[in-house]
Formats: C-alpha cells, sequence, structure tokens
C-alpha cells in the first residue's frame, strides 16, 4: 500500500500476549542454604529467599549469576536471624516461620505465601517469574476477585488502582495532570493490596523504568522492570497499619520535622526582589494571617547560579532572612541541581576540577539544558559529591536559612526525552552504572546529600528539605509536594487520593500547591482548596508566573476571612498534628488517611476518595466542587460528632450535610479526643494552653498518646520531650480519663492540660478524681 515501508514487516512488530514473549525462571535443579538465604538454581537462573523478619519475605532472581543483596539504595536494614523449618517433598518444599508458609513448587519454580492459618496472601500459578533477552525482567501474581490495590507513590486518578497500568519513572510533568498520566516526578514501586478486609504489601526494588499491570487481565497482575534483577519483598500485614510499619522498617520512617515546616507556607514562581518579600510579610503580619515560610523559587539567584543570590534582586539576603525570623518567618530557598557552565563560577570550577559531575564513559562531561542554560549535573550516587554538595549549604545556613526545596531533581533537561542522556556513567561508590539504572534515584540521593549537609551545617538544628523527585525510602530526608498541578476544580478532587496513596507509600510529609500552581485560580477555587490545606501534612499555596496572585487576601475581605480562619485552625491543630507526626516517625502510619486504613472491613471505604482522616478519628468532607453547598458523607462504624455544629451523627450510613463557602465538615468520632491550642500572633507560635476536647459518648473505650518538645532541636533524641498515654473511658453518666504513663524530661510553656467536654455535660474524672484539669 501507498506510505509503507519494509518496516510494515518487521519482525517486532507483531502483538503477543506478554505472558507469552517472556522466559519462564523454568524448574528448580537443586537448592540450598547458605546462612540465612535459600538459593535455588533453575534451568534459567537462580533464585534467592531471604527472610528478614518472620513477616517480611525478599525474592530475588538473576539470570545471569548469583542474585546481589546489597545494592538497595532504599533498604536501610540487614535480615534478621529468623527460625524457619522445613519440610520437603519431591514436588516442594515449604519454609515456615511463626507468621508466614512459604510454598515452593519445583516443576516449574513457583512460590505461595500463606499465614500460618492458611490463608493465601501472594500466589503464582501458570505465570510465575520470568524474563526477556533484552534484559526485562517480570513476576506474575494470581489476581482475587475482591483485590484492591493502594500507593505506587504519587500517583493522579483514584485511590484503588484496579483497572490501571501504571509506570515508575521520575518526570517532570508540567502539564496535563490527568488521570491517565502514568509516571509523575516521584516513582516508588511499592503498593498495598486490600482483600476481605485483610492486607499485604509488595515492595518491588528495581530503580530502572519499572512498569506495574492491573489492567490486562483479572486471573492475574503484573510488575516488571526494564532491566536489573527481579527483586522484591513480600509484607504479610494483616492489618493496611501493619504493612506500613513493615515496609518502612525496610525504607526508614521520616525524622521529626520542625515545627515551623508544619505551619502555613507562601510561594510564588517567583517573589522577584526582596522589597516585594519584605511586602508580602508585612501584609501577612499586619492582617494577622499566620506564617510560618516563604520560599523563594529560581528569580533570587544570579542567572539562575546556585548558591549565589541575585545582588540587585536582593542585596542583603542575611538582613532579609534575620529580619524576617524576627516577624516569625522562615525563608527557604529553591535549589536545582543543574550547575550553569560558566568558567568564572566557582561551584562549576571546583565540580569539574574535583570531578563531581556525571559524565559519559568516554569522559566527557554531560551538559543539558536547564534553567541556567547549559549545565553539568553532580554525580550523587558518589558519597564524595554527596557530601560536597551537602557541604556547600552552608551558603544558606550561614545566613540563618534552615530549610531548602530541590525542585527538577528528576533530573529534568529541557530537551525531547525530558531528562538526561541514558548513556550517562554514575560511578555508583564502585559499582559503575548507567543513568537508565540511576534515574529514579537521583533525587533520592540529591535529598540524602542536602538534608544531610544541612543537618551537619544546621549544628543541633533540625533542617526542613522539599522535594520534588525521590524514590522508595523518600520519606528519610524530606517532604514532597505533588508538583506542577493547575487551578482546576478537578486538581483539587484529585490531589486528596494523590496525598492519601503517598501516604500510604510510607511518604507521611506531602500535600499539593494550594490553589493550584498553573492556570488563573479564583476566589471560591482558592478559599475550598484552603480548607483542605489546613489539613494537608505539607501546606503551601503556591503559584505561578504569569498568573494570578493567589495569597489569601486578593479576592477581597470575604474570601480572606474564611482562608484566614482556616489557617488559624491549622495552627489550633498543632499539638494533635505533632503527636501524629510523631506517631509517623515511629511508626512509618501517615498523618493524612484514607478511611480504609482505619476500617479495612468496611467496603464502602475502599474507594472513597473525596474524605479523608486526620489520624484515627477525624474524617474531613471537604466541597470540591463549585457552587455546591450540600454534600453526601459516608461515616464508617461508630458515633460522630459534627466539629462546628456539636451535632450528632450515626456510622455506618450515608448522610446529606449543608455547607456553605464557610464551612468544613468535620467530624469527630465520640468518645476520642483532639489536643488543641490557641493561635496568638506569627511573632510568638509558642504552645502557651493546651486543651483536650473530649467528644463525649454513651459507651467507648479510646486511647492514644499526646507528644510534645522543643520543634527545633534534636534535644528530643537524649530525652527532652513530653510524651503522655491517655486512656478514656465514656459511659452514660460520667467520663474517666487515665494517665497511663508519662516520660520525657521537656518543660513546655504550658504547665496543664484543661479538658473540654464536647457534647452532653458529664462529669468528668482524671486518674479517679473529679476534675477538669490534668497537671503536669
Amino acid at each position: 500500500m501507498l506510505g509503507d515501508t519494509s518496516f510494515a514487516i518487521h519482525p517486532g512488530k507483531e502483538k503477543k500476549d506478554t505472558a507469552d514473549v517472556y522466559r519462564d525462571i523454568g524448574s528448580v535443579q537443586e537448592w540450598l542454604k547458605r546462612d540465612q538465604e535459600y538459593l535455588f538454581n533453575c534451568v534459567n537462573g537462580k533464585v534467592s529467599i531471604l527472610f528478614y523478619t518472620d513477616e517480611i519475605i525478599r525474592v530475588t532472581m538473576n539470570t545471569k549469576h548469583d542474585p546481589v543483596l546489597n545494592n538497595s539504595k532504599s533498604v536501610i536494614i540487614e535480615p534478621n536471624l529468623v527460625n524457619v523449618s522445613e519440610d520437603e517433598t519431591e514436588e516442594t518444599l515449604i519454609l515456615k516461620t511463626s507468621e508466614l508458609v512459604l510454598q515452593i513448587e519445583k516443576t516449574p519454580f513457583r512460590l505461595t505465601v500463606k499465614d500460618v492459618k492458611g490463608t493465601t496472601i501472594v500466589s503464582e500459578d501458570k505465570r510465575g517469574i520470568a524474563f526477556r533477552e533484552n534484559g526485562e525482567v517480570i513476576a506474575f501474581k494470581q489476581m482475587h476477585e475482591h483485590d484492591h490495590f493502594y500507593g505506587f507513590g504519587e500517583k493522579s486518578g483514584h485511590l484503588d488502582k484496579r483497572g490501571e497500568k501504571l509506570e515508575m519513572w521520575n518526570t517532570d510533568v508540567y502539564a496535563p495532570h490527568n488521570p491517565e498520566t502514568k509516571a509523575l516526578y516521584e516513582s516508588i514501586p511499592y503498593f498495598m493490596t486490600l482483600r476481605d478486609g485483610n492486607a499485604h504489601g509488595i515492595f518491588f526494588d528495581n530503580t530502572f523504568k519499572t512498569h506495574f499491570d492491573l489492567q490486562s487481565s483479572d486471573a492475574y497482575y503484573s510488575f516488571s522492570a526494564e532491566g536489573g534483577q527481579l527483586d522484591y519483598y513480600v509484607l504479610a500485614g494483616p492489618h493496611p497499619k501493619r504493612v506500613l510499619e513493615q515496609y518502612t522498617y525496610l525504607t526508614g520512617r521520616m525524622p521529626l520535622p520542625p515545627k515551623w515546616s508544619l505551619g502555613y507556607h507562601q510561594s510564588r514562581y517567583s517573589y522577584e526582589t526582596e522589597a516585594e518579600v519584605r511586602e508580602l510579610a508585612k501584609n501577612f503580619i499586619e492582617r494577622n494571617i499566620p506564617l510560618d515560610v516563604i520560599h523563594l523559587d529560581i528569580h533570587y539567584m544570579n542567572g539562575y547560579r546556585v548558591f549565589t543570590f541575585d545582588k540587585e534582586r536582593f542585596p542583603n539576603p542575611e538582613l532579609l532572612i534575620a529580619d524576617l525570623k524576627e516577624m516569625g518567618i522562615r525563608v527557604v530557598p529553591i535549589v536545582d541541581p543543574g550547575v550553569k557552565k560558566d568558567a568564572e563560577y566557582p561551584i562549576y570550577q571546583e565540580g569539574v576540577l574535583e570531578d563531581h559531575f556525571c559524565k559519559y564513559i568516554e569522559g566527557d562531561i554531560y551538559y543539558g539544558e536547564v534553567w541556567p542554560g547549559v549545565s553539568a549535573f553532580p554525580d550523587f550516587t558518589e558519597e564524595k559529591v554527596r557530601k560536597w554538595w551537602g557541604e556547600k549549604h552552608e551558603f544558606y545556613t550561614s545566613m540563618g536559612i534552615e530549610g531548602i526545596w530541590n525542585d527538577m531533581n528528576e533530573p529534568a533537561v529541557f530537551n525531547e526525552t525530558k531528562t538526561m542522556d541514558l548513556e550517562v556513567i554514575h560511578r555508583n561508590d564502585g559499582r559503575l552504572t548507567t543513568h537508565r539504572e540511576m534515574h529514579n534515584v537521583y533525587g533520592l540521593l540529591m535529598g540524602k546529600a542536602t538534608y544531610e549537609g544541612m543537618k551537619e551545617n544546621l549544628q543541633g538544628k533540625r533542617p526542613f528539605l522539599l522535594t520534588r523527585a525521590g524514590y522508595a525510602g523518600v520519606q528519610r530526608y524530606g517532604a514532597v509536594w505533588t508538583g506542577d498541578n493547575r487551578s482546576f476544580w478537578e486538581h483539587l478532587q484529585m490531589s486528596l487520593p494523590m496525598v492519601m496513596n503517598l501516604g500510604l507509600s510510607g511518604v507521611p510529609f506531602t500535600g499539593p500547591d494550594v490553589g493550584g500552581f498553573a492556570h488563573d485560580t479564583n476566589a471560591e477555587l482558592l478559599t475550598r482548596w484552603t480548607q483542605v490545606g489546613a489539613f494537608t501534612p505539607f501546606f503551601r499555596n503556591h503559584s505561578a508566573i504569569g498568573f494570578r496572585y493567589q495569597e489569601p487576601w486578593q479576592f477581597g475581605e470575604k474570601f480572606e476571612t474564611i482562608m484566614k480562619k482556616y489557617i488559624q485552625m491549622r495552627y489550633e491543630w498543632m499539638p494533635q498534628l505533632y503527636s501524629l507526626f510523631y506517631q509517623a516517625s515511629i511508626q512509618g502510619l501517615p498523618v493524612m488517611r484514607p478511611l480504609l486504613m482505619e476500617y479495612p472491613d468496611d467496603a464502602k471505604t475502599y474507594n472513597l476518595n473525596d474524605q479523608f482522616m486526620i489520624g484515627d478519628n477525624v474524617i474531613m468532607a471537604p466541597i470540591l466542587n463549585p457552587s455546591v453547598t450540600d454534600r453526601v458523607v459516608y461515616l464508617p462504624k461508630g458515633e460522630w460528632m459534627e466539629y462546628t455544629s456539636g451535632e450528632s451523627y450515626e456510622g455506618e450510613k450515608v448522610h446529606l450535610i449543608h455547607v456553605e463557602l464557610e464551612d468544613l465538615p468535620i467530624f469527630v468520632r465520640k468518645g476520642s479526643a483532639l489536643m488543641q491550642s490557641k493561635w496568638i500572633s506569627n511573632q510568638d507560635k509558642e504552645t502557651k494552653d493546651l486543651t483536650m476536647k473530649v467528644f463525649a459518648s454513651d459507651e467507648e473505650n479510646y486511647s492514644f498518646t499526646f507528644y510534645d518538645d522543643d520543634g527545633e532541636t534534636f534535644a528530643y533524641e537524649t530525652g527532652e520531650y513530653i510524651k503522655i498515654a491517655f486512656d478514656i473511658q465514656s459511659s452514660k453518666d460520667k467520663i474517666e480519663i487515665s494517665v497511663l504513663s508519662k516520660e520525657g524530661n521537656y518543660q513546655p510553656a504550658y504547665k496543664e492540660i484543661k479538658i473540654e467536654l464536647m457534647g452532653p455535660n458529664k462529669t468528668v474524672f482524671v486518674n479517679g478524681s473529679n476534675s477538669s484539669i490534668i497537671g503536669l
């Protein structure tokens, strides 16, 4: 036919079932045990099984040599000594721990993981683990009728990912962020499966481009990579919280952030001069709108050179930073990885002379175009480069800066591929490899360099890092925002499942750009988004050059008053939020949670995208559409009280709620409590009065832990904290509050906790005595 070429009959063009183009690992020829590792020699390669705990197993396939077990950029722990019993027949080998039973079929190699009660967790049948000669590897697993899939890091679309195909390849996506956008800035190849109330997890620790196919079949799903080993962990759960604890046990948990980073952040691309920044801060102070951080985007730099200030735009940054700190406001500047090619620029000189930049195998430095123009990129896979980069942040810390914003670190490059040449070599601390393998961890390793350098330079103060790109384990170093969204109602709607799935992926400190980054926001959208933002873990308003300014006062007094109320509410809730961040730091649990995390037996929560929880006892039901003043709210098991009105609602039912523009429906489970404070001023954000709001119930038992410390240093590591475990027993005529334990040496400004009863009047007892005060 006209226009056809020989390519039409290219041997690679015919379509095949993906299961048929892979070679199976084949049958087990022999197996042996080496220390704690079980190694299976199969017809087409080798498979390693390693128990990390009684509940966590690692499966690694290598078709060329013994599986390599020490190259992870994410897993930070070594396997425990696990007691494993063995039971072998001619056809099978059974490996059993106190929590798991692994059944290995020998012909061909097939793996089934069950709990000790015999319930199947993960299984293979006709398809198992396989590979292609071009280096691709894949694992097929049986899909059950009631399987629901969550996590996968930063993904657009709905909460439950069943029926989707997903890709892990860190990508600078300015537009669009649609449900069909397969890859964004973060690659976290981990997911949780919820099946009939029980959960388990799989972490596929492969840094190449990876794919998750939850769409092609209802009988099986698959995860695959374009290179490297097949290397995955099975996390047995069975509760969603337990799965997250297991995953973050492997990949690490977030450090306690400085309290100021949990406040309200104001940003724009860009506040371009010192005068503009001072006027911005003055407006917040005079209007008594809370503000903790002003972000500086790329215009603060001299020709977009990192580790510089433009002396015309910002003639005295040290004084600016000091003056803002007096006002209770910190400055967080952006730092990108691209270093301008400029023979007179000291950072570039050092990078070249000390061999810190990414190169081709022939020795030539790789150059790519980014904001400064032609630029070189540090090779963060090298320890010496990370140390150099971290030390350079003394430029910022010496001025009083305590937080850094990493952007463009996918790495993004202005070319057709959006990133650097895949043939670029990374030295990788002695294990030479290409950017094709290291691309997805570039942002993670930049974050590691930045966080550790800032921590060293700040000498006892906690650093704050905000990063756009990352990989599994990014929570160890920084907060994550969801990138260049737009001022569309659809993007407000999508931000909820995005942040919830990031939380389910081990990253608790996340949030979208409030108001939308690109496009022109409007008064109603910004107001509704600010209501949501007041309860997302990371709370930043950010807008793009060429579009409307969207500070809280830009649309008049009516809207400013509402936004101010919710920004202040963020600070009133700070004691509650900070305790949840503490929980995240020790257990890996998210601050903002999907309802399924607390109610895994309730199928109505499995794909609930427009509600979320703060901790285990508060449900937020925001308005996510224009001109809407009534919405349906589903409340799970229990009795619930609306926070503002005090009205009671029955659980396991759907309710129609009236919501005016100034309202955000907040439901607190009866019988539980919230720790709250008062907003004072930007110059004085310290908690001086602490209140325990108890939401009365006729029959409920609730336990929780309150945590506090100085919010700024690492003194908590040596006992300078206060941690109190409470138990609340509710009955028809009384509330009994018991202090179960109290730890720590920290002496807060408040000396007591006032009890405020919400709902019907009842007698309150504290440790057996009639009292409305808990003394510290």
